[in-house]
Parts: C-alpha cells; structure tokens; sequence
C-alpha cells in the first residue's frame, strides 16, 4: 500500500472517530444470535471435539464475551478454531490480533501475507481475504489462517476492522465484531498441504457462521 493510501486512511480513522465520539452515548443494539458453543461438531466430514476452556490468563487478556476452541479432525487432518465474539467494542474491549499473541504463547511468525479463499456454494459464492501466517515453535510450525468478522463483511486488515467499527457504531449503533482463526499443523516438507486442509476446513465451516456472527 503506498504512503498516500495509508495517509488517506489514517485521515479517514481520525476523522471517523472524532464523529464516533459524539455518537458513543447512543444505545448499543445488542444483536440475537446462537451461542458459539452450538457451532455443529460434524462439518462436512470433520469430526469435532468439545469446547476447551481458554487459559485464564489468556482469557483475561482476550476478554471476548462468547468464544469457541476446538479441534476438528477429519481423518489425519487436523484443524485447530479458534471464534472469538465481541459484542461491544466501545469500553475497550477491542479484538487482539494473533500477531500479538502468538508470540506469547511461544510461537514466532516466519511468514506473513494473504490469501483469497472461495466460500459458498453456487447460489452464493464469494472470495474473502484471509490473513495467512506460518508459525514456528521449536521444530513444530503451523499456517494460521485469520479474519475478522462484523455484520457479513469479511476483512482481513485490522486498520480497516477499526474502520468499520467506527462506521457501523455511528451508522447501525453497533460495534459487535469477531475473530476467525483457523491453525493447522505443517509437516516438516509441507508442499502446500496445510493450505489444502486449511482452504477445505473454511470452506466446511464459513456457511455455519452467520447463525452465530449475525449480519
């Protein structure tokens, strides 16, 4: 992105908050929506374990108001979730990109970018950029595959995601906004194999989120 671009977008944050400000006494609509913890176990052939509870400190520093963590297998294949749903964003309780927490748990980022993924079926394809960084640990790695989620629009840039947040606080009186995270284990000569299950996983999982992550 060039230097112009990105002004004109710290431009436009600035001069959105300052208007945001005004509008934050305004009453939050509360949106209905399933609990996370009803996401389906069985998609299209991954088998999925339980909710995991989140470590406590790591639960006190995302602070989402409803999440989900599991693991989802289909045979050898593996896909670690992670949703995270924030109802409010206004009081400071604002999503944490993995880009910062990673690293805390141990794992250092090795490679960052993007990727476009094709989702939906016939009636209702769509392409949505995904943030994909490769991750490492020791010997172990894996590809992270991220978004941000708020009233059916998919970003993958979290200046934009705060962009958006404003907007829809002054526009729609909401600021409820979420994180997709999908982790899958890369083998040591992966030959792009992670993306194939990564892109296959999404693609199982994307109809399933709007009852969850509600327009």
């Amino acid at each position: 992105m060039s230097l112009t671009a990105r002004t004109l977008i710290v431009s436009a944050c600035l001069v959105a908050t300052a208007i945001g400000v005004s509008a934050a006494s305004r009453t939050e609509k509360v949106p209905i929506r399933a609990p996370l913890s009803e996401l389906p176990l069985t998609l299209e052939g991954w088998a999925g374990t339980p909710n995991q509870p989140l470590d406590p400190k790591v639960l006190a520093i995302l602070r989402p108001d409803d999440y989900t963590l599991r693991t989802y297998m289909r045979g050898r294949e593996m896909a670690g979730l992670y949703i995270g749903f924030h109802g409010s964003q206004r009081q400071g309780d604002t999503i944490h990109s993995p880009l910062n927490c990673l690293p805390g748990a141990g794992w250092i980022p090795t490679s960052q970018g993007h990727a476009t993924i094709t989702v939906g079926d016939d009636a209702h394809r769509r392409a949505i950029e995904v943030n994909r960084v490769v991750i490492q640990k020791g010997l172990d790695r894996a590809l992270v595959l991220y978004w941000y989620q708020s009233h059916g629009r998919i970003t993958a840039r979290e200046y934009w995601g705060k962009f958006y947040t404003v907007v829809d606080s002054i526009r729609l009186a909401r600021t409820d906004a979420a994180l997709v995270r999908v982790m899958i284990p890369m083998a040591e000569v992966d030959n792009g194999n992670a993306d194939r299950i990564g892109v296959s996983f999404i693609r199982a999982l994307f109809p399933q989120l709007p009852r969850y992550l509600p327009a």
